[in-house]
Protein backbone atom coordinates (compact mmCIF):
# COMPACT_ATOMS: atom_id res chain seq x y z
CA UNK A 1 0.00 0.00 0.00
CA UNK A 2 1.44 3.43 -0.86
CA UNK A 3 1.23 5.84 1.58
CA UNK A 4 2.31 9.53 2.36
CA UNK A 5 2.82 10.85 5.76
CA UNK A 6 3.37 14.43 4.68
CA UNK A 7 5.26 14.95 7.95
CA UNK A 8 7.61 17.57 6.22
CA UNK A 9 5.27 18.78 3.47
CA UNK A 10 7.78 20.87 0.51
CA UNK A 11 6.72 24.55 0.81
CA UNK A 12 5.36 26.07 -2.12
CA UNK A 13 7.36 28.20 -4.15
CA UNK A 14 5.33 31.67 -3.93
CA UNK A 15 3.00 32.77 -6.45
CA UNK A 16 2.88 29.20 -7.72
CA UNK A 17 -0.65 27.47 -8.11
CA UNK A 18 0.22 23.58 -7.64
CA UNK A 19 -3.00 21.60 -8.89
CA UNK A 20 -2.71 18.20 -7.17
CA UNK A 21 0.64 19.70 -4.37
CA UNK A 22 3.47 21.24 -4.96
CA UNK A 23 5.44 17.88 -6.34
CA UNK A 24 4.34 15.42 -8.90
CA UNK A 25 3.91 12.47 -6.16
CA UNK A 26 2.25 14.66 -3.29
CA UNK A 27 -1.19 12.93 -3.78
CA UNK A 28 -0.88 9.02 -3.33
CA UNK A 29 -3.25 6.92 -5.21
CA UNK A 30 -6.22 5.73 -3.97
CA UNK A 31 -6.69 2.93 -1.08
CA UNK A 32 -9.49 0.49 -0.74
CA UNK A 33 -9.66 1.71 2.93
CA UNK A 34 -10.24 5.52 2.16
CA UNK A 35 -12.02 4.75 -1.81
CA UNK A 36 -15.54 6.14 -0.88
CA UNK A 37 -14.96 8.38 1.88
CA UNK A 38 -16.85 11.65 1.42
CA UNK A 39 -16.35 15.08 3.25
CA UNK A 40 -19.90 15.17 3.99
CA UNK A 41 -21.01 18.18 6.25
CA UNK A 42 -18.95 20.71 8.66
CA UNK A 43 -20.02 21.97 11.72
CA UNK A 44 -20.25 25.37 13.85
CA UNK A 45 -21.49 26.68 17.06
CA UNK A 46 -24.26 29.20 17.28
CA UNK A 47 -25.41 31.39 19.57
CA UNK A 48 -28.76 32.22 18.31
CA UNK A 49 -31.11 29.98 15.92
CA UNK A 50 -33.27 32.26 14.69
CA UNK A 51 -30.44 35.00 13.60
CA UNK A 52 -28.03 32.26 12.21
CA UNK A 53 -31.11 30.45 10.04
CA UNK A 54 -32.14 33.72 8.71
CA UNK A 55 -28.70 34.61 7.62
CA UNK A 56 -28.12 31.17 6.01
CA UNK A 57 -31.57 30.29 4.98
CA UNK A 58 -32.93 33.74 4.23
CA UNK A 59 -29.45 35.50 2.85
CA UNK A 60 -27.45 32.84 1.58
CA UNK A 61 -30.74 30.58 0.01
CA UNK A 62 -29.85 27.21 2.30
CA UNK A 63 -32.46 25.26 2.87
CA UNK A 64 -32.92 23.16 6.52
CA UNK A 65 -33.19 19.21 5.93
CA UNK A 66 -33.85 18.34 9.46
CA UNK A 67 -33.83 19.57 13.13
CA UNK A 68 -33.18 17.31 16.04
CA UNK A 69 -33.39 18.46 20.04
CA UNK A 70 -31.30 16.37 21.46
CA UNK A 71 -31.64 17.49 24.82
CA UNK A 72 -28.35 19.72 25.79
CA UNK A 73 -28.26 20.76 22.28
CA UNK A 74 -30.24 21.15 19.01
CA UNK A 75 -28.63 20.79 15.51
CA UNK A 76 -29.95 22.12 12.35
CA UNK A 77 -28.95 20.74 9.45
CA UNK A 78 -28.80 22.71 6.05
CA UNK A 79 -28.11 22.12 1.99
CA UNK A 80 -28.90 23.75 -0.86
CA UNK A 81 -31.39 22.29 -3.23
CA UNK A 82 -30.35 21.04 -6.23
CA UNK A 83 -30.93 23.36 -9.78
CA UNK A 84 -34.16 23.61 -10.51
CA UNK A 85 -35.96 22.49 -7.54
CA UNK A 86 -39.35 24.26 -7.03
CA UNK A 87 -40.56 25.95 -3.98
CA UNK A 88 -43.36 23.02 -3.82
CA UNK A 89 -40.82 20.59 -4.00
CA UNK A 90 -38.60 21.59 -1.02
CA UNK A 91 -40.35 19.72 1.67
CA UNK A 92 -40.07 16.27 -0.07
CA UNK A 93 -36.52 17.32 -1.06
CA UNK A 94 -35.55 17.75 2.61
CA UNK A 95 -37.80 14.80 3.59
CA UNK A 96 -35.78 12.35 1.44
CA UNK A 97 -32.67 14.44 2.01
CA UNK A 98 -33.40 13.34 5.95
CA UNK A 99 -33.40 9.81 5.38
CA UNK A 100 -29.94 8.45 6.61
CA UNK A 101 -28.38 6.57 3.72
CA UNK A 102 -28.99 9.76 1.54
CA UNK A 103 -27.81 12.41 4.17
CA UNK A 104 -24.84 10.27 4.76
CA UNK A 105 -23.86 10.33 1.12
CA UNK A 106 -24.82 13.99 0.39
CA UNK A 107 -21.57 16.39 0.25
CA UNK A 108 -21.74 19.92 0.83
CA UNK A 109 -24.20 20.09 4.43
CA UNK A 110 -24.15 22.63 6.91
CA UNK A 111 -24.64 21.55 10.73
CA UNK A 112 -25.57 24.82 13.14
CA UNK A 113 -24.87 23.57 16.49
CA UNK A 114 -26.38 25.11 19.28
CA UNK A 115 -26.11 23.80 23.14
CA UNK A 116 -28.81 25.30 25.08
CA UNK A 117 -27.54 28.11 27.36
CA UNK A 118 -24.88 29.21 24.78
CA UNK A 119 -24.02 32.79 24.93
CA UNK A 120 -20.93 33.11 23.38
CA UNK A 121 -18.80 31.00 20.74
CA UNK A 122 -15.03 31.53 19.11
CA UNK A 123 -14.91 31.60 15.64
CA UNK A 124 -11.74 30.26 15.56
CA UNK A 125 -10.38 33.91 14.15
CA UNK A 126 -9.93 35.15 17.81
CA UNK A 127 -6.63 34.69 19.64
CA UNK A 128 -6.27 31.95 21.96
CA UNK A 129 -8.64 29.93 19.78
CA UNK A 130 -7.68 30.35 16.19
CA UNK A 131 -7.71 27.63 13.98
CA UNK A 132 -11.41 28.06 12.08
CA UNK A 133 -10.63 30.21 9.35
CA UNK A 134 -14.19 30.98 7.22
CA UNK A 135 -17.28 28.96 4.90
CA UNK A 136 -16.64 29.78 0.93
CA UNK A 137 -20.11 29.98 -1.02
CA UNK A 138 -19.91 30.53 -4.53
CA UNK A 139 -22.50 32.99 -6.08
CA UNK A 140 -23.42 33.76 -9.37
CA UNK A 141 -23.15 37.39 -8.89
CA UNK A 142 -20.95 38.33 -5.74
CA UNK A 143 -21.35 42.24 -6.69
CA UNK A 144 -25.39 41.78 -6.19
CA UNK A 145 -24.96 39.18 -3.60
CA UNK A 146 -22.62 41.83 -1.44
CA UNK A 147 -25.08 44.78 -1.92
CA UNK A 148 -28.19 42.59 -0.89
CA UNK A 149 -26.21 41.59 2.02
CA UNK A 150 -25.60 45.16 3.00
CA UNK A 151 -28.76 46.06 2.70
CA UNK A 152 -29.48 43.08 5.57
CA UNK A 153 -27.08 44.79 7.68
CA UNK A 154 -24.77 42.06 7.44
CA UNK A 155 -20.94 42.96 8.32
CA UNK A 156 -18.43 43.16 5.21
CA UNK A 157 -14.84 42.41 5.96
CA UNK A 158 -13.93 42.45 2.30
CA UNK A 159 -15.65 44.17 -0.32
CA UNK A 160 -15.15 43.06 -4.33
CA UNK A 161 -12.70 44.52 -5.84
CA UNK A 162 -10.00 44.74 -2.43
CA UNK A 163 -6.94 43.72 -2.77
CA UNK A 164 -5.19 44.81 0.44
CA UNK A 165 -2.44 43.82 2.57
CA UNK A 166 -5.12 45.07 5.00
CA UNK A 167 -7.55 42.55 4.43
CA UNK A 168 -6.02 39.49 5.37
CA UNK A 169 -7.84 38.05 7.46
CA UNK A 170 -5.34 38.36 10.35
CA UNK A 171 -6.18 38.58 13.81
CA UNK A 172 -4.07 41.60 15.61
CA UNK A 173 -2.28 39.36 17.72
CA UNK A 174 -0.75 37.45 14.32
CA UNK A 175 -0.05 41.06 13.29
CA UNK A 176 1.93 42.01 16.22
CA UNK A 177 3.85 39.31 16.47
CA UNK A 178 4.61 39.40 13.02
CA UNK A 179 3.23 36.39 11.53
CA UNK A 180 1.81 36.19 7.48
CA UNK A 181 4.51 39.00 6.80
CA UNK A 182 4.93 39.65 3.27
CA UNK A 183 2.38 41.28 0.70
CA UNK A 184 -0.16 39.39 -1.42
CA UNK A 185 1.46 37.72 -4.59
CA UNK A 186 -0.20 39.10 -8.13
CA UNK A 187 -0.58 35.75 -9.27
CA UNK A 188 -2.97 35.55 -6.10
CA UNK A 189 -4.21 38.83 -6.03
CA UNK A 190 -6.02 38.54 -9.81
CA UNK A 191 -8.56 35.90 -7.53
CA UNK A 192 -8.17 38.12 -4.40
CA UNK A 193 -9.72 40.96 -5.44
CA UNK A 194 -12.86 38.86 -7.32
CA UNK A 195 -14.09 37.59 -3.74
CA UNK A 196 -15.87 39.00 -0.66
CA UNK A 197 -16.05 38.21 2.85
CA UNK A 198 -18.41 38.95 5.12
CA UNK A 199 -19.12 37.91 8.63
CA UNK A 200 -22.60 35.63 9.80
CA UNK A 201 -24.44 36.46 13.03
CA UNK A 202 -21.81 34.73 15.58
CA UNK A 203 -18.88 36.66 13.28
CA UNK A 204 -18.03 33.98 11.57
CA UNK A 205 -16.49 34.69 7.99
CA UNK A 206 -17.92 33.74 4.71
CA UNK A 207 -16.10 34.14 1.73
CA UNK A 208 -18.99 34.88 -1.25
CA UNK A 209 -16.91 33.81 -4.53
CA UNK A 210 -18.11 33.65 -8.07
CA UNK A 211 -19.32 30.89 -10.06
CA UNK A 212 -17.78 32.16 -13.17
CA UNK A 213 -14.52 34.30 -13.91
Amino acid sequence: MTTNSFSTPPKNKEGLFSPGGPTPAFNPPPTPATQNYRLNHLAIRIKDPSASLHFYVDLLGMRVIFTMNAGPFTIYYLGHPPPGTEATDLDAWAKKTSEIPVMTRTSGLLELYHVHGTEDVSTGNVPPHLGFAHLGFTVPDVRAAVERLKGAGVTILKDLGVCERESIPLSEWEAEKGIGKGEIHENYAWFFEKFAMVADPDGYSIELIPQDL
